[in-house]
């Protein structure tokens, strides 16, 4: 269909028409009844008759292709013009074949892992009969007590854009129209949920001008220029306004700077929930302010089709914000291709054929296996196959490890922890304790633990979170891990035998009770329907770990935020004055994180030599060039993330200490040295200054590469204008 179809069609619908396409229903609204066949739902609660529903431009929740089919044949039939509906969810990091966590895949730094874990999870979806996904979340996250930091991949803007850019074009590819095995991407939430105050789902967000454009803008921008299809509006404040209302954010920010002129869509309900942020007195006033501010569809709430139509006869609302919003919408579904096939890549054979095969899980065990970070090692790791283990803790036989936002996944069929050692090493060289549950003990299992554990060479514990108690409405103020696993380990500990922890889990966690009383740790989060084998992988040294956090861990919850890119004061503290009271510090706590942004061990290990600059000054003409070689120094092949990082050492407002602004990834054989170069630009070293203008200081800067954000050598240069 043309543009000049299009805008016939828009001509055609009525008014009711038009609204009803700006509404999206659960699909249960879309379900007939085995008694009499007609339409069920909730449809009083929300106010709205068959009719409308009959009318409704998009429906949320739905996986299955032989469902969707018979849904859309159904609406077609109902649909007065023949207009398909969109069919979107939460596919965030995996449809049936899950992938680890967003904050797992960020800590891969493989941006073509993370790619390629989209593409799969689009053609999945897509062959299941869903059009656009509610990903990727790209909310920059510095306080680990936010349930949903599981969603993102981190506290670096730099870092963030690129895996923004990674999943778009992952879940996209070049094509909507032509390519039936991709699927729409809706970038969310705009803007800057992820500072939410206290770390508390749906709270206050209230940041400066400089902070939003600096740190939380760039990730969404970045998912934007990759072609992003879809953004939705996040539930918090921006500026004083929430942003379902927010003209400013929505208008003047996302539209006209960035030129966004897909579809904005409202998170679940957040258009009602402007009368209770107290900025609209009715459902009158939010739609109002919602269709004021752009929003084009409304989720699971129904103030537009309930008064839009009489604001729009009254004169209050101009038609015209109607039709743009709806000739966005009907573009969207143009660009699918749903017009000429409403049913598009739904296919019950080929689904059955392509869901969670073999070559997605193979995928998805390579993710997990590069997403898993090496914490602590004091040569334990890697375990050998002739030694008795002794498998203990929740998460040794739980397939509890796929994490929130895998509503769809294939849980039946992928093995636990306990099950891919055996399936490793010789049955009766690995036995198995629950030990204790998440946050409950027993003394059986307590006795259980300890008659295994004695039995055995190595302990290994598997522990973490439930997947219940990270992901949206799972804020939480002690990130520990719980009581009854505290005690499990301390328990072991009395024993003398070498300890492995295993966590699973969805944020980074006040390690205290865990760190310092074992001889390993190995992060492997949520690690999804092949985390038990690609931790197997790990535990025996088949993979050498290559993770590297993209998000620090904090010494305590007391410290949070704690993050790398953070200011310096006017009184730092200084290691040559360490009994200075009246610096910036803690009584009680070092101010660095247990584990910082880009930490990562190897079973090898990686010799830096010294850092060589080109010159000692650069131009905007000419870049500075930067090279460092590393060496394996170890007996095992291995992967090193060497990380550069910038301060400008005088700017016109305060800089970060560092800053993210290149990495590359790369393998080394025993022995073997390579040189690895990094280009430093001028475009690198713009921030938005005083006047939010976008430029860069003339002047000194610092250069650091090394492993991580802590352990990097410095260099300076100057940059002459």
């Amino acid at each position: 269909m043309n543009n000049t179809q299009l805008t016939g069609l828009l001509e055609q619908m009525t008014l009711e028409e038009k609204i009803a396409q700006m509404l999206q229903l659960v699909v249960s609204y879309f379900v007939e009844s085995e008694v009499d066949g007609q339409i069920t739902g909730p449809m009083e609660s929300l106010g709205i008759t068959e009719e409308t529903v009959n009318q409704v431009g998009s429906a949320l929740g739905i996986g299955g292709a032989a469902r969707v089919i018979q849904v859309q044949q159904n609406h077609m039939k109902n649909d007065r013009l023949g207009i398909p509906m969109l069919f979107m969810a939460d596919i965030v990091h995996g449809y049936k074949t899950i992938f680890p966590i967003p904050l797992a895949i960020g800590c891969s730094w493989d941006q073509d892992l993370a790619e390629q874990s989209a593409a799969i999870a689009a053609k999945e979806s897509a062959v299941s009969g869903l059009h656009v996904t509610f990903a990727p979340m790209v909310d920059l996250v510095r306080d680990p007590r936010w349930g949903r930091v599981m969603e993102s991949t981190g506290e670096d803007p730099y870092l963030n854009s690129l895996f923004a850019r990674s999943f778009v074009r992952g879940f996209q590819g070049d094509d909507l129209a032509s390519d039936v095995n991709r699927v729409a991407a809706c970038v969310k939430h705009f803007a800057a949920y992820g500072a939410g105050e206290g770390g508390r789902e749906y709270n206050t967000v209230d940041l400066s001008e400089r902070q939003l454009r600096e740190y939380y803008l760039p990730a969404y921008k970045a998912a934007l220029e990759e072609g992003c299809e879809l953004v939705m509006t996040s539930f918090n404040t921006v500026h004083g306004s929430p942003a379902t209302g927010n003209r400013t954010l929505m208008r003047d920010i996302l539209r006209t700077e960035f030129g966004f002129d897909g579809v904005l869509i409202s998170d679940w309900g957040a258009v009602i929930e402007l009368i209770a942020h107290g900025v609209a007195e009715d459902e009158e006033q939010a739609a109002f302010l919602a269709i004021q501010a752009g929003v084009d569809i409304e989720m699971m709430t129904s103030c537009y089709v309930k008064y839009l139509p009489e604001l729009v006869r009254s004169g209050k609302v101009d038609e015209s914000l109607i039709d743009e919003a709806v000739r966005r919408i009907l573009h969207l579904k143009n660009k699918l291709g749903l017009f000429e096939n409403p049913l598009r890549g739904a296919d019950p054979e080929a689904e059955r054929e392509i869901v969670f095969c073999d070559e997605h899980r193979a995928a998805s065990r390579e993710l997990a296996s590069k997403s898993c970070v090496l914490l602590k090692n004091t040569n334990v790791l890697p375990l050998q196959s002739e030694q008795q283990i002794a498998l203990i803790g929740p998460f040794a036989q739980s397939k509890d490890i796929l994490g929130s936002w895998s509503w769809t996944g294939a849980e039946e069929h992928f093995m636990n922890l306990h099950e891919a050692i055996q399936g490793r090493i010789t049955s009766s060289k690995v036995l198995s304790a629950e030990g204790s549950g998440i946050d409950t003990i027993t003394e059986k299992q307590i006795q259980e633990a300890v008659e295994i554990a004695r039995q055995s060479d190595v302990i290994v514990l598997a522990l973490g979170e439930s997947s219940l108690m990270s992901g949206e409405g799972g804020s939480r103020t002690d990130i520990r891990l719980p009581e009854a696993q505290l005690q499990l380990i301390a328990t072991l500990r009395t024993l003398e035998k070498p300890i492995v922890v295993v966590l699973f889990n969805g944020r980074p966690l006040d390690l205290h009770g865990v760190e310092d009383q074992v001889d390993a740790v190995l992060e492997a989060w949520f690690p999804g329907s092949e985390g038990a084998s690609a931790i197997t992988d790990i535990l025996y040294g088949d993979v050498n770990p290559s993770g590297r956090l993209s998000m620090s861990f904090p010494q305590s919850v007391g410290q949070i935020p704690v993050y790398y890119n953070h200011f310096n004061t006017g009184r730092p503290k200084k290691e040559s004055e360490p009994d200075n009271r009246y610096a910036s510090q803690y009584l009680d706590s070092p101010n660095e994180p247990l584990y910082p942004f880009g930490y990562g061990l190897s079973y090898t290990q990686f010799k830096y030599d010294d850092m060589v600059l080109s010159s000692e000054e650069m131009t905007s003409d000419l870049p500075l060039q930067i090279t460092t070689k590393i060496t394996n120094t170890g007996n095992m092949p291995g992967e090193e993330v060497v990380q550069l990082y910038i301060r400008d050492i005088t700017g016109e407002v305060v800089r970060p200490m560092k800053e993210l602004k290149a990495y590359s990834k790369v393998l080394l054989q025993p022995g073997e040295c390579i040189e690895v170069s990094f280009t430093v630009t001028e475009e690198q070293l713009k921030y938005h200054h005083y006047d939010l203008s976008y430029t860069s200081d003339a002047g000194e800067f610092a250069v650091f590469v090394g492993p991580n954000s802590r352990d990097a050598v410095e260099r300076r240069f100057r940059l002459l204008k």
